[in-house]
C-alpha cells in the first residue's frame, strides 16, 4: 500500500505537475535520506542536510526518470548515494578532501549536546575507520535494515560484492568497539 501511494503521488507530480503531491513525498522520506547522508557524512548535519537537499532537487528534475523498478525510497537513496559520491570526488579533484578526523571535529559540538553523545562520537569514529562503501553498506544494513539485494540496487554494486563490504566493515567495527571498551 506504501508503494501504492509513493507511484500515486509521483504519478501527480509527473502527469499532472502536482507540486503539492512530491512535497508530500519529500516530507515522508526527508528523515530516512537525511539519516542515510548523516551516517556517510559522520555526523555532519550541515553538510547531510544540504546532500539531502541536493538529492530531492535531484529527484524532482529526474522524477519522469522514475520506473518503479524498486521502491521510491530505494530510488531516493540512489540518488543520495550518488549525490555523496559526486560531492566526494568534487572534493577529491579539488584536493580539498576533508580528513575523517576533520569531520569529527566539527561534529563534536553538535553531539555533545545531546545525552548519548558519548556514544554517538563513538560510533562515527568506529564509521570513520570504514572506506566510503563499506560505510555505505554498513549504514544502509545496520542503520536502515536494508536486505542485501536492496543494498546491491541502491549502490549499483553486485550482491556479492556488498557482502564482502558488509563483512571487512563489521570486523572492523567489531574490533575498533572491542578495543575502546564495548565488550558486546
Amino acid at each position: 500500500m506504501e508503494a501504492l501511494s509513493d507511484l500515486a503521488l509521483v504519478t501527480q507530480a509527473t502527469l499532472l505537475g502536482n507540486k503539492r503531491a512530491f512535497d508530500q513525498l519529500v516530507r515522508k522520506h526527508q528523515s530516512a535520506v537525511r539519516r542515510f547522508l548523516l551516517s556517510l557524512t559522520l555526523g555532519n548535519e550541515p553538510l547531510s542536510d544540504d546532500l539531502a537537499q541536493e538529492t530531492f532537487i535531484k529527484a524532482y528534475t529526474h522524477l519522469s526518470q522514475f520506473r518503479a523498478l524498486a521502491s521510491f525510497q530505494t530510488w531516493l537513496f540512489r540518488i543520495a548515494y550518488r549525490v555523496f559520491y559526486d560531492y566526494r570526488r568534487e572534493q577529491e579533484r579539488k584536493g580539498l578532501r576533508e580528513q575523517a578526523g576533520h569531520l569529527l571535529t566539527a561534529v563534536t559540538d553538535t553531539a555533545a549536546s545531546t545525552p548519548d553523545a558519548s556514544l554517538r562520537m563513538d560510533l562515527y569514529r568506529a564509521l570513520a575507520l570504514l572506506k566510503d562503501e563499506e560505510r555505505t553498506c554498513i549504514t544502509l544494513q545496520l542503520i536502515d535494515g536494508e536486505p542485501v539485494e536492496r543494498i546491491a540496487r541502491i549502490t549499483g554494486m553486485g550482491p556479492n560484492t556488498v557482502k564482502s563490504h558488509l563483512r571487512r566493515g563489521k570486523e572492523k567495527l567489531a574490533n575498533y568497539l572491542r578495543q575502546n571498551g564495548y565488550d558486546r
